[in-house]
C-alpha cells in the first residue's frame, strides 16, 4: 500500500467523496484504512469492570468510531497544492525508495 499512517487522503468515492483527512491506521492485509473523522461508525459496548475488580473500568454505551475504507477509495492529497494525486515509487541516489507525487513529480 502507498499511503502511510499521518497522510493526508481525500475520499474519491462513496458517500463520504470530496472530504479530506488523517489517516489514524492502516491495515494492509485487508487494504484499508482509517481516516479520521470520516465514515463514522456506531457501536454498542458493554460497561467492562476495571482489572483489580475495584473502582469503574471502561463505560458501556454507544461508541462512534471511523470505520474502514477500502485504499482504493481514497487519494493521497499533494501538500504542495491540496489537490488528489497518484503515488508513484521511485529509487534515489543512494538507492532508497522514495514515494513521489505523479501529478507534480515532486518527493512526498
Amino acid at each position: 500500500m502507498r499511503i502511510r499512517t499521518d497522510d493526508q487522503v481525500q475520499v474519491i468515492s462513496g458517500k463520504e467523496k470530496g472530504k479530506q483527512g488523517k489517516v489514524l491506521r492502516t491495515d494492509p492485509k485487508a487494504e484499508t484504512v482509517y481516516v479520521e473523522d470520516i465514515n463514522m461508525i456506531k457501536r454498542h459496548q458493554r460497561a467492562q469492570p476495571s482489572p483489580d475488580g475495584r473502582g469503574q473500568g471502561k463505560e458501556g454505551g454507544i461508541i462512534e468510531m471511523e470505520g474502514p475504507i477500502h485504499v482504493s477509495n481514497v487519494a493521497l492529497v499533494d501538500p504542495s497544492d491540496n489537490r488528489p494525486t497518484r503515488v508513484g515509487i521511485r529509487t534515489t541516489d543512494e538507492g532508497k525508495r522514495q514515494r513521489f507525487s505523479k501529478r507534480t513529480g515532486e518527493a512526498i
